[in-house]
Order: C-alpha cells, then structure tokens, then sequence
C-alpha cells in the first residue's frame, strides 16, 4: 500500500466518521447523551445537512483513487466502518466521539486538499 492509497483512504474514513457524527448529533437520543440537552429543530436541520455534505465529500476521494465503481464500493464500505465504529465508541466512550470527529473532520478535509494538490 503506498503513501496515496493510505493518505486517500483514511481521508474518506475520517470524512465518513465525522459525517456519521453529525447525523447522530442530530438526533434527540444522541444530543442528550453526547451534549447533555437538546437542540432546537433549526439546528437539528443543519446537522443532518452538514452530515450528508461530509458523507458526499468522503466519496470524493474515494472515486478519485478507485474511479467509479470501485470507488462508490469503496465508499461504501468505509460508511459501514464509520457507522460500526461510531456505534462502538457511543457504547463503551461517549466523551471522545465529539473529539474524534472534530480532529477526522479536520483531518479528512486537509487530506482531500493535499490530494486535490498533488493530482495537479
């Protein structure tokens, strides 16, 4: 596995973990376990927005190593990872999903922006 696979994948994981993050942020359950109370509606919205946009970003870099579809494959098996590993850490470290998505958001995106340099 060279430096690009690893750098593109783990952008697309750390993509997907922070948009699962945000879909689950949007939900009453979630919001009382993660932040102690709930949000309004508005910010319910936009976090299911954000979440979908982070989820289309991750399968950016997913189809620009893989093409089409293997690519779209790809990404789809790294949602499911996200998705297991988010599942994981709400049950057994609730403190640290928050933390975890903060720093893969960050992440993901300067990852997709060094691909997007070095494609050029």
């Amino acid at each position: 596995m060279n430096l690009i696979t690893l750098i593109t994948t783990g952008s697309a994981l750390l993509l997907c973990h922070a948009g699962m993050s945000a879909l689950c942020l949007a939900m009453d359950r979630h919001q009382r376990q993660l932040l102690g109370y709930e949000t309004g509606a508005r910010p319910r919205r936009h976090l299911r927005i954000v979440g979908g946009v982070l989820l289309l970003l991750a399968l950016l870099p997913c189809v620009w190593l893989w093409h089409g579809g293997v690519g779209t494959l790809a990404w789809t098996g790294l949602l499911a990872v996200a998705a297991l590993l988010l599942a994981a850490m709400l049950s057994y470290a609730p403190r640290h999903v928050m933390r975890l998505a903060s720093v893969g958001l960050v992440l993901g995106l300067a990852g997709s922006v060094w691909l997007l340099q070095a494609d050029m």
